[in-house]
């Protein structure tokens, strides 16, 4: 059998590197090699290059995204994106490939682009039955009384997060007039967009989403019960910070209804491959609000969709075939 040949693309231009390179290792370690054979491509701002076992470094041809591996170029059939944030997720790297007739395993240059946005995401997911939207605004410059006309529309506590980030790095909850000036100082940062949002008193839940012969496929939810006020940086990726419960506690039909919401999230948003979106169940009302989508969520063995693919007995070797594969469908 011909192997197909996969361009495994990690790195990134932005912090979450790190984990780009750790989910990158999980996805190496569980292809299917007697169908695969996997190049590591790293790509970074300064540089792109294929790693090889022994440290070689090759750089990249962009006029194709080839590599010339012992004096014979190889192009290949479809690339594995595990970028998370720039430029992987962000549309710019899949727009390129999309240039060059690459098929590729994440959401498309305009759908990644759009949910990089996470207040025009909730404009676009706002009319989708049994799910709500926080009430937000979205702030395009810093300026002093900022927090006390903000207050006239929202009310306490507030979520201040940076448009365009990650991993909830610059993103803060404040409780008064004073902390807000202080987070929106702080998100004002990392971007120079902002995004406000009113606290959702709520259940925190995380859902993945996936297609595979051309069928949308939800797995179980996750519940996740952080110690910290909210699931920031730290208590995403430092062990024992949050606890983690898969499938999440959720009677039938609340387990029905959000499957329905995720595959109406996932068909509005046109998303291709594996997303994460996560979600609060609000105490009082049992209503459903959106938090946001992720497209190239984390891969790495303890990430939320590795343990929701385990959960319904698949293994991640099954789990990465059907996500290349349905590249060609």
């Amino acid at each position: 059998m011909n192997k197909k040949k996969i361009a495994l693309v990690m790195g990134g231009y932005t912090g979450e590197s790190v984990v780009s390179l750790k989910s990158a290792a999980v996805v190496a370690q569980h292809l299917d090699k007697e169908r695969y054979e996997v190049f590591p491509i790293h790509v970074y701002q300064d540089s792109c290059y294929h790693l090889e076992a022994n440290g070689n470094k090759t750089p990249v041809d962009f006029n194709d995204f080839s590599v010339t591996l012992v004096g014979k170029r190889v192009k290949f059939d479809g690339v594995f994106n595990i970028i998370h944030g720039s430029p992987g997720e962000d549309g710019k790297l899949v727009g390129y490939f999309d240039m060059l007739g690459i098929p590729y395993t994440t959401c498309d240059a305009l759908t990644s682009s759009i949910t990089m946005n996470k207040a025009y995401t909730k404009k676009i997911v706002e009319g989708i039955a049994d799910l709500h939207v926080a009430k937000s605004a979205q702030l395009f410059e810093n300026k002093a009384g900022l927090a006390e006309e903000l207050l006239d529309e929202l009310s306490l506590p507030i979520f201040v997060k940076p448009n365009n980030g990650g991993s909830s790095i610059g993103m803060s909850k404040a409780k008064s007039a004073e902390e807000l000036t202080m987070a929106l100082d702080l998100a004002f940062k990392e971007d120079d967009q902002v995004m406000v949002e009113e606290f959702v008193s709520g259940r925190e839940f995380s859902i993945g989403i996936y297609k595979s012969n051309g069928k949308i496929t939800v797995l179980p939810s996750t519940e996740i019960i952080s110690s910290k006020e909210f699931f920031d940086f730290e208590a995403k990726y430092k062990p024992g910070v949050s606890e983690e419960i898969t499938p999440g506690r959720l009677d039938e039909r609340d387990v029905e209804k959000v499957r329905k919401i995720a595959e109406k999230v996932y068909q509005t948003l046109n998303c291709k491959g594996a997303v994460r979106m996560d979600y609060f169940l609000e105490m009082q009302t049992g209503d459903f609000y959106f938090i946001e989508i992720n497209t190239v969520p984390g891969q790495t063995e303890t990430s939320l969709i590795s343990q929701q693919v385990k959960a319904v007995g698949m293994t991640l070797k099954d789990f990465y075939t059907e996500l290349i594969e349905e590249m060609w469908h």
